[in-house]
């Protein structure tokens, strides 16, 4: 099925239309048979929050937003749904913010690894990093603690959208700034992110890079003042409520 055959005028055409690339992901090779579950249990919350971008997560958004323009070396870690869902928003969203791109994933072959790159370059990106792997995330004894020294291992500021907790602890025990963009406020993710951005990953990166846009020109100073009154806790909180009260913050 392509995209084309799933009529627009559905009500839940984002819906399907995402479940179709995830499938799509598995068949390409890109995506794990794992993330089609990950897939199925996001789904399940953004159906919760109405399928909407609700105003805590675009607060949040813009918050990551001045992080990455404030950044020094900012990098954006990609998985098989990532590369699945959201592959030319991803490379808008690095040429936007000058970040670089990095490959990390938890069932990590060469053949996969190889896949993600290739479909990424496929959807503009000059270079991707993660092949090299010559670096290690200290704390985790599985295969996404190899990153590149020059990308992940260096970056001050680390956009892990789709992430899981155990890298999340520890990139924060590295110190890095983690934008995690996750539909459950409860996870483990988006418990210890600096910023934690509860939304639907198609609609967060556009939304994300619209705001790195709109803010290219702001000084360092309102910048950080965008980053200081960023509350993560109340933005969770926010998100929560919004699930439970069916969207509505």
């Amino acid at each position: 099925m392509s995209d084309i055959e799933i009529p627009e005028s559905h009500p839940r055409y984002q819906s399907l239309l995402t479940r179709h690339r995830i499938e799509a992901g598995v068949e390409k090779g890109i995506t794990s048979r794992q993330g089609l579950i990950a897939q199925g249990r996001g789904e399940a919350f953004d159906y919760l929050l109405g399928e909407q971008t609700i105003p805590s997560a675009d607060e949040a958004a813009r918050a990551a937003a001045a992080h990455l323009l404030l950044a020094e070396h900012p990098v954006i870690s990609v998985n098989g749904n990532v590369a699945a869902l959201c592959p030319e928003e991803t490379v808008e969203l690095a040429n936007a913010a000058d970040a670089d791109i990095e490959v990390n994933l938890f069932n990590r072959t060469d053949e996969r690894m190889q896949a993600i790159v290739d479909h990424l370059r496929e959807h503009g990106a000059d270079e991707v990093k993660g092949l090299t792997a010559d670096g290690r995330i200290p704390g985790i004894n599985h295969e996404r603690a190899k990153v590149d020294a020059d990308g992940i291992g260096s970056a001050d500021v680390v956009v892990v959208p789709l992430e899981d907790g155990d890298r999340a602890e520890a990139l924060g025990e590295m110190e890095k700034v983690e934008i995690v963009v996750d539909l459950n406020p409860m996870s483990r993710s988006a418990q210890v992110a600096s910023v934690p951005i509860v939304d639907n990953i198609i609609r967060a990166v556009p939304n994300m890079t619209e705001h790195v846009r709109e803010l290219q020109d702001a000084t360092r100073e309102e910048l950080e003042a965008i980053v200081g009154d960023f509350d993560a806790d109340e933005a969770l909180d926010a998100a929560e409520q919004a699930i439970r009260s069916g969207g509505d913050e």
